[in-house]
This record gives structure tokens, C-alpha cells and sequence, in this order.
């Protein structure tokens, strides 16, 4: 199935769902430690960024200091597509919350602080709203 690249049908599609628990990242140096399960993980020069729920890293005792609630939007993105991610980054930094962006095949998953995140997918919804 191929991705939708039309922006207005991305924004008016998105769907954000918020998929419970706490998600922080972290840095394994070594590898992902057993007990693990990552969300996303990132190969950097300074070492295997991870996001893992909170538990996870807390077991294996992984620093981190940022919690952050996950977001997927439910719309089929192509990864090609131009605009979605400017368009979530720009509503959610007018409502003064923090976003870390992470496309995946299928859709775009969005980080934002926990605490705040029911009202980044109100900021979300309001968007798609706007875009119909």
C-alpha cells in the first residue's frame, strides 16, 4: 500500500492516538540490555539511543530525563511526503509543547512531555479538524 503524500488529506486523516504508558530515552552503549524492549532505536556516533517504556529502562537501570508520551498518527504517511511534520511541529510549538519526531514505514510517531500529552493530541485533533 502506498502512502498518501497530499498534505491536506495527511492533516485532515492523521487520527493521533495516544498509545499508553511512559516512553523515555536512553542511551546503550553496549547494545540493548536484556529486559528491553525498544520503541525506536537510533545508531549514533555517541552510542544506540533507545526509547523504551520507563519500567523497561528503570529495570535495567538506564538513565534518562525525559518522559514523554507516544503519538502515533493513524494516516498512512509516505515517507516522501511533504509538510506533515512541519505542520504537527508548527500547531504543537504554537501550544508551547516540545515534540521529538520519529517516521516509521507506515505512519509518524510523535514524543511529546507526558504530562502534557492528551493536550498535544487535543492540539492534534483541532488540526485535522481545521484541515476537513
Amino acid at each position: 500500500m502506498t502512502g498518501e503524500t497530499d498534505l491536506r488529506k495527511l492533516l485532515s486523516g492523521m487520527r493521533p492516538e495516544l498509545n499508553p504508558g511512559r516512553y523515555v530515552f536512553t542511551v546503550a552503549e553496549d547494545g540493548v540490555p536484556a529486559g528491553v524492549t525498544p520503541v525506536v532505536t537510533v545508531a549514533e556516533q555517541e552510542g544506540l539511543t533507545l526509547v523504551v517504556p520507563q519500567a523497561d529502562a528503570d529495570a535495567a537501570g538506564m538513565a534518562y530525563d525525559y518522559v514523554a508520551g507516544w503519538i502515533t498518527l493513524r494516516v498512512h504517511s509516505a515517507l516522501d511526503a511533504v509538510g506533515l511534520t512541519a505542520a504537527v511541529a508548527r500547531a504543537l510549538a504554537d501550544a508551547g509543547l516540545s515534540c521529538n519526531v520519529v517516521a516509521g514505514f507506515h505512519h509518524d510517531h510523535l514524543f511529546v512531555p507526558y504530562e502534557q500529552a492528551g493536550r498535544a493530541v487535543e492540539v492534534l485533533r483541532r488540526l485535522a479538524d481545521a484541515g476537513r
